[in-house]
């Protein structure tokens, strides 16, 4: 049984895990709030069939213990002091791998977690294509509506993010209908047209960013495996109950997934163009009100940021990314201890929560970088 107390375990091998999970009689799945964390947990609860299982996404901050005994706690993109197994690294990748020992994987939903991840595992991919999930020339997106895809995608940032409108105009000077290209032609003349504006003016690591919108996978629930990403990433930071109905493969919860991937979308690209920025020596921060701190600080990081460390902060929330392998989590811990707060994270991204002025909280992590 997990106890209170337990210090968490390293990552398992998906053999060792798979064991573990064959030869409980209940589990429990805690998944962070990230695409990857949430098609883990997915992957690993389809595998599971017969073994009684409870799975919840735990947003940051939020107390993700429960009082249900359970043989097995395994902990997704997060760290737990009650979890048996915790997987970081590679979580959809590992998740994959133990659900193939187990018998049922599904290669679409574990291509979609690297892909939120923002590094394709290899061996996924290949299991994606021996499956018969094929790649095209054009843009990943989970709608069928391009002008819709185009606009509320997490995965660039253009001139027409967060505006179907804008977006089906752009599409209309290509000769480009909204409901998609006609031709293989057409498919790359998006794609050109995408690369291009993402990269204008945007620092050079942009180029990089894009490439997992691009050539996208086809097949799954949504229109293509780059769009379920974006749907999964969205999805688990607004609405967790959906999360884990669309990560256990629940069509019912399709258009309520699909709503809280627009919502999230446009709250985040409204962010980003209504920021207040300023660049230090190593560091770039954006302030504004509230905001999807995570996916604000990844986009600009990504797409707009031109310096390695990103720093994202409303009245009273954090989150930083860093692009260079800087480990910004533990700038971000101390920057937290310094005013008083709270941080959680791991490597190249964390957030925070504080309850001091945004110019104070700014002035400590700087201080911390």
């Amino acid at each position: 049984m997990s106890a209170t107390g337990r210090e968490p375990t390293p990552a398992t091998s998906p053999g060792d895990l798979a064991g573990s999970l064959r030869e409980a009689t209940f589990v429990r799945l805690v998944s962070d709030a990230t695409g990857e964390a949430l098609a883990a947990t997915g992957l690993l609860a389809r595998a599971l069939e017969d073994t009684p299982f409870q799975a919840s996404v735990v947003r940051p901050f939020e107390d993700p213990d429960r009082t249900t005994e359970t043989d097995i706690t395994v902990a997704i993109g997060r760290t737990q002091p009650t979890a048996d197994v915790t997987l970081t690294d590679r979580a959809a990748a590992t998740a994959f791998e133990t659900a193939r020992e187990l018998g049922t994987a599904n290669p679409a939903l574990a291509l979609a977690g690297t892909i939120a991840a923002g590094n394709v595992d290899g061996t996924v991919a290949e299991a994606a294509e021996q499956a018969g999930f094929d790649r095209r020339p054009g843009v990943a997106v989970p709608t069928a509506d391009l002008a819709d895809g185009l606009a509320h995608s997490t995965l660039f940032v253009a001139p027409f993010s967060g505006d179907a409108d804008t977006a089906r105009a752009t599409l209309a000077e290509i000769d480009i209908s909204p409901d998609g290209p006609s031709s293989a032609d057409g498919y790359r003349r998006l794609a050109s047209l995408v690369a291009l504006t993402v990269t204008d003016d945007a620092p050079p690591r942009a180029a990089d960013a894009v490439q997992r919108a691009l050539h996208p996978t086809t097949g799954g629930p949504f229109e293509t495996v780059g769009g379920y990403a974006d749907v999964l990433d969205a999805v688990a930071r607004e609405q967790p109950g959906t999360a884990v109905a669309l990560a256990l493969g629940h069509e019912a919860v399709r258009e309520d997934a699909l709503a809280a991937w627009r919502t999230h979308a446009a709250r985040a690209h409204e962010a980003v163009t209504a920021a207040t920025t300023g660049r230090y020596d190593g560091l770039f921060v954006a302030r504004g009100d509230a905001m999807p701190t995570g996916t604000v600080a990844r986009l600009f990081a990504d797409y707009r940021a031109p310096e390695p460390v990103t720093l994202v902060v409303t009245d009273d929330r954090a989150a930083a990314r860093a692009t260079d392998g800087q480990d910004v989590a533990e700038t971000m811990h101390a920057a937290a201890e310094t005013v008083g707060g709270d941080a959680v994270g791991t490597g190249d991204r964390a957030c925070a929560r504080f309850d001091v002025s945004t110019a104070d909280f700014i002035e400590a992590f700087r201080e911390a970088v």
